[in-house]
């Protein structure tokens, strides 16, 4: 087995259909991406193709996309991990729909870095060639590729080759590093799946976080089966290991293809879930035909997965082609997404690119007014602040910390260092290991047993106190029963001006006496007096309540606080 390369970057080809970027890739590799007979026949991209090269110390992956239209969304499935695009304009025909479209896919991806190629150029003269140029730096100048090298190649005499992989070593260096993301719980987004006959279950993607080894079991989501790793190849090269950022095929065991299809994802167990419910910060492409008001069909492409669902703007109301707005979306079926997930919308007829953004919530909860105001903000804002947030929409259980772990896709530790800072800011409190409340939502509760204390006692004056249990069912509930020795103690030590006093199993107010009025007196005297008369044989007490003429609520109370005070 070889050892895993230490610089690591995936491009995704990008362009028009017929553009060259098929050849351009074989011509860098010396790898056919074309795989199935129909596209070899038909001279076009369908599904996915993928090749590498080693350069100057750099494995660099390619994935080769399909250009025609009808065949985005499995372009879609192939650009969702990469770190660098490739733009292939054909210097013979320009700037044409699908370049845009890609060009637009891209920027909505936040593809952190890319270099645009002037390909077929052996078939124009200079002086087109300098009018293909000009035309595509207009293209990219209001993109975030705006200072994208455009190199003129041909794949045919190999002119400008040697600059092209010179120049994707460099910006390799440039795009986002992948090594923090090998720290990250591993995520899989699997963009084939397939059978061989002798090997079993195959699937092949970029791995977007973490390490695989063989050996690992990985949950496949949304399925849910669990998978064990047989065996592992990186661009061809059997590892035992395969790194964040490497384009990646495993062998599983342990799963069927109908568990395992593209737009799935095998990730680290335990650590990843699915979900329909989404809220996202979402910028419509200025091309799009029409605003966006009330609910919307779309297909949502997370990674290598696409969903049908609902997208409905909240802030603002209304979406303007060119504009951004925070969006609620619920989905036909459920997906893998974390916080920080990048995404794109599509409209399902006519097949066209909308927009995309960003997830700031991946298990959305629907809300209205000002608490939509409210929360949209946070969760806008900042980790930290998103953390608070879900907190506060758990309300008496709070966050714990292995959700703030499943909706960021980080480990335990990473999450509890997120709630800790929150802590210091003395924006959480920890109500029980692992478990953190708002300071709002502990003020609230004392407030509420003091509320339920003063209720009992205006039912039952006498009465030494509310039993601890029944406090604790009515003001938590079965959800949080397990943190009321955080909330009693913040309700009986001054978290809100000492609320309750806590004795023994019993929940009283503070500094509450419960003497007996001068009536009362007298009746408890008189029934002192009845049970010494009756002596060892004393009658019903029911009996003694009407030889006293006593009402029966009032002698109810007087027994008890008899009894209590023994």
């Amino acid at each position: 087995m070889k050892p895993s390369p230490v610089k690591r970057c995936v491009v995704g080809t990008a362009g028009h259909v017929d553009h060259g970027k098929t050849r351009l890739v074989q011509a860098l590799t010396g790898v056919d991406c074309d795989r199935w007979e129909e596209e070899k026949r038909r001279g076009i991209t369908i599904d996915l193709g993928f090749a590498s090269m080693i350069e100057d110390g750099w494995q660099i992956g390619f994935v080769d996309v399909p250009g025609h239209e009808r065949f985005v969304r499995n372009a879609l499935a192939g650009l969702g991990g990469i770190q660098m695009m490739a733009l292939v304009v054909a210097a013979d025909e320009g700037v044409m729909p699908q370049t845009m479209e890609h060009l637009a896919i891209c920027s909505l991806l936040r593809i952190p870095a890319g270099v645009a190629v002037l390909s077929k150029t052996d078939l124009v003269p200079p002086d087109l060639l300098e009018l293909a140029q000009m035309e595509l730096e207009e293209t990219l100048a209001d993109t975030p590729f705006a200072e994208a090298p455009i190199l003129p190649v041909s794949s045919e005499t190999g002119a400008g080759l040697e600059r092209l992989r010179e120049t994707l070593v460099r910006l390799a260096g440039q795009a986002a590093p992948i090594d923090r993301h090998s720290k990250l719980p591993a995520r899989l987004p699997i963009d084939r799946a397939f059978h061989l006959k002798g090997l079993g279950v195959l699937v092949t993607g970029t791995l977007a976080r973490g390490t695989i080894a063989t050996g690992d079991e990985l949950d496949v989501l949304p399925s849910g089966a669990r998978a064990r790793v047989r065996s592992i190849e990186v661009h061809g090269e059997g590892r035992e290991r395969a790194e964040a950022g490497e384009r990646t095929s495993l062998q599983l065991s342990g799963v069927g293809l109908e568990d395992v299809a593209r737009g799935h994802e095998l990730t680290a167990p335990g650590v990843y879930r699915t979900t329909s419910s989404l809220l996202v910060s979402c910028r419509l492409l200025a091309s799009a035909p029409e605003a966006i008001q009330g609910s919307c069909s779309v297909r949502l492409h997370v990674g290598a997965a696409q969903r049908v669902g609902k997208l409905r703007p909240l802030v603002p109301g209304r979406l303007e082609p060119g504009g951004e707005a925070f969006a609620e979306v619920r989905l036909e079926e459920p997906l893998v997404a974390i916080r920080g997930d990048r995404f794109v919308i599509r409209r399902p007829s006519p097949q066209t690119t909308l927009g995309g953004g960003e997830v700031l919530d991946p298990a959305w909860r629907h809300r209205r007014g000002t608490a939509l105001a409210t929360a949209v903000d946070a969760l806008a804002a900042g980790t930290s602040e998103a953390a608070v947030q879900w907190a506060a929409d758990g309300r008496e259980a709070g966050l714990a910390t292995s959700e703030l772990a499943l909706r960021l896709g980080v480990v335990r530790d990473d999450a509890a260092s997120v709630l800790a800072g929150a802590v210091q800011e003395g924006r959480l409190l920890e109500a029980g290991p692992g478990r953190f409340v708002t300071a709002a939502t502990v003020r609230d509760a004392s407030c509420r047993a003091r509320r339920l204390v003063e209720a009992h006692f205006a039912a039952d004056r006498l009465s030494r106190g509310m039993p601890k249990a029944e406090l604790v069912r009515r003001l938590l509930g079965a959800h949080a029963a397990d943190l009321a020795p955080a909330y009693l103690n913040w309700a009986g030590q001054g978290a809100a001006d000492k609320a309750v006093a806590v004795e023994g199993e019993l929940v009283t107010l503070p500094g509450r006496a419960g003497e007996l009025t001068e009536v009362e007196s007298k009746l408890a005297r008189a029934i002192v007096d009845g049970f010494e008369k009756q002596g060892l044989t004393p009658g019903p007490p029911e009996e003694l309540c009407r030889n006293l003429g006593a009402k029966p609520q009032v002698y109810g109370g007087v027994m008890r606080y008899l009894v209590e005070r023994g």
